[in-house]
């Protein structure tokens, strides 16, 4: 049964006379408190944010002559106490609250500034778990929810960012803030606590190895709003969740236009692919049209792993994201240039590259500071009617999997290494999944069809619009290797891919029919590895 309400209705205007000030992030604090004072407010404050403020030459109260006690416990418990809650949660209307706060000699408090702990940064930062725990605030979400509740009466702020705005107002409505401005801070400081206490369930979770807690929560902060999503009907945001995994959330932008939700979402998936090269063996290009990659190769150099990935589909370039796993220099970016593209990604750029790039006003140049690693562990969410997937990142590798010949012959070495190669980019792109590769490049990509042998066929007829656009008399699936994210089926698939002039195959395995397709192998001198592990992604 809920908790009834007496429905007494909120005031308009609030005039602000006392202020609380306690917080961890002191930007910006002291000209705040000096502009309170200064339009007569009484402070009131805490342990380091009282000495501040004192030190700046403004009269503070300490919150322990409210409470009449003093901190303790190292700070632990200092606003945890009636006079302080009891001050932020009466209800100023009620005669029973009013009462209360008379006979109890309860201050009423019409400001809250306060931030918290910093858990989300302790974190990151690989401190230990005492440490971790010492930074999960206790007093300041309890302070900060206590006035959210109150906001009939009480102003909540969470973030320095908004103290400008409060100020104003409180110009505008000579002293007081108003109801629907009090509403607004509100619905931000339970988004924070709710934020701050995602990141707190989160760590315990991945502490105690918990991989589906009862209770699942995910918090981020807005980066920025877009001027529409997918398309332009919808409304857009990005949110950052604080993890500090390479990639296009943590990236500088070094110049171009605002990012829009598509380029998100396709640099994201560009970055993570080419994530996969180790760029300490070679050089490595990935180039990515609506998160499928049309073209991904290694080379010895960036500019030659482009001209390869951009030869396997020309065509679908046009207006891509390229994605690289070494320093973007100048003979990269002057190549990378001549074809209309919407963002390039790279750990870093050189002066000379940057300065090519910026030839081009409109296209985005993001620099991430380093590569994501493939094999860390992460969590994935995704929205569905009514509910959310969550999934662990696919972390595979395919350098750490027992691969398994399963034909008569076994690949040479050369094949072997284009297997591993096409296995990779398969990995990255939409189920039904094929990839030919030949020679460290891909040569032709089938994504997203519903029946793995059409994806074999687009990736067939890709390759031979390719060859056409180079001038070349056959394609170049002929003598290349063939990867498929899941098992064959069937034979057909298979047989298709050998139709394109495919010399070897690397697929996960486990049909029922594992047995007539390696025989259909067998049969054309195929070459098949069997890798136990695959790779869908919706």
């Amino acid at each position: 049964m809920a908790v009834p309400a007496k429905n007494i209705p909120a005031p308009d205007l609030v005039p602000v006379r006392r202020a609380l000030l306690s917080v961890f992030d002191k930007t910006g604090l002291i000209d705040f408190a000096r502009a309170l004072a200064a339009a007569g407010v009484e402070l009131v404050s805490t342990g380091g944010t009282a000495k501040e403020i004192a030190k700046a030459g403004m009269a503070v109260r300490d919150v322990s002559e409210l409470t009449g006690f003093p901190e303790i416990m190292d700070g632990r418990v200092k606003t945890l106490h009636p006079s302080v809650h009891g001050a932020l949660l009466g209800v100023r209307d009620d005669p029973e609250h009013v009462k209360a706060m008379h006979d109890h000699h309860i201050l009423p408090i019409d400001l809250v500034v306060s931030n918290l702990y910093p858990f989300e940064e302790v974190r990151r930062s690989g401190a230990g778990y005492a440490s971790i725990v010492e930074n999960i605030d206790i007093g300041g979400p309890a302070m900060i929810r206590a006035s959210a509740k109150n906001h009939a009466y009480v102003a909540i702020v969470t973030d320095p960012a908004d103290y400008a705005s409060v100020l104003n107002a409180l110009e505008m409505n000579l002293g007081s803030l108003s109801l629907d401005f009090r509403k607004k801070l509100a619905a931000k400081a339970f988004a924070r606590t709710a934020t701050y206490d995602a990141a707190i369930s989160g760590w315990f979770a991945e502490v105690l190895e918990i991989e589906h807690p009862t209770w699942r929560a995910f918090g981020g902060r807005l980066d920025q709003v877009m001027r529409y999503g997918e398309n332009p009907h919808q409304s857009a945001g990005f949110y950052l969740s604080g993890d500090k995994r390479p990639g296009v959330a943590t990236a500088r932008q070094l110049q171009g236009k605002q990012l829009s939700y598509n380029n998100i979402n396709d640099t994201d998936a560009a970055f993570e692919l080419v994530g996969e090269f180790d760029p300490a063996r070679s050089a490595a290009i990935a180039i990515i049209k609506h998160a499928n990659p049309c073209g991904v190769a290694e080379g010895a150099t960036l500019k030659a792993a482009y001209a390869r990935a951009l030869a396997c589909d020309p065509v679908s370039a046009f207006g891509g994201i390229v994605a690289m796993n070494r320093i973007l220099d100048a003979e990269a970016a002057e190549e990378i240039v001549k074809t209309f593209t919407e963002v390039i990604i790279a750990p870093d750029a050189t002066d000379e590259a940057a300065a090519i790039v910026a030839a081009k006003k409109n296209l985005r140049l993001l620099v991430a500071g380093g590569l994501p690693d493939p094999r860390a562990a992460g969590t994935l969410a995704k929205s569905v009617a009514g509910g959310l997937l969550v999934q662990s990142r696919d972390n595979a590798v395919v350098d750490d999997l027992e691969l398994k010949v399963v034909t008569k012959r076994a690949p040479t070495p050369a094949e072997m290494a284009d297997l591993k190669f096409a296995f990779r980019v398969a990995k990255h792109v939409k189920s039904n999944a094929i990839v030919y590769a030949k020679d460290g490049a891909t040569v032709g990509i089938g994504a997203g069809q519903m029946s793995r042998v059409d994806s074999s066929r687009i990736a067939a007829r890709k390759a031979l619009d390719a060859a056409e656009a180079a001038g070349l008399t056959e394609p170049l699936t002929k003598g290349s290797v063939v990867a498929s994210d899941a098992f064959f089926p069937f034979a057909d698939g298979l047989l298709s891919a050998i139709e394109a002039g495919t010399t070897a195959v690397i697929q996960p395995g486990g049909s029922m029919r594992d047995d007539d397709v390696i025989a259909a192998a067998d049969e054309h001198g195929i070459a098949m590895v069997f890798t136990g592990v695959r790779h869908f992604r919706h």
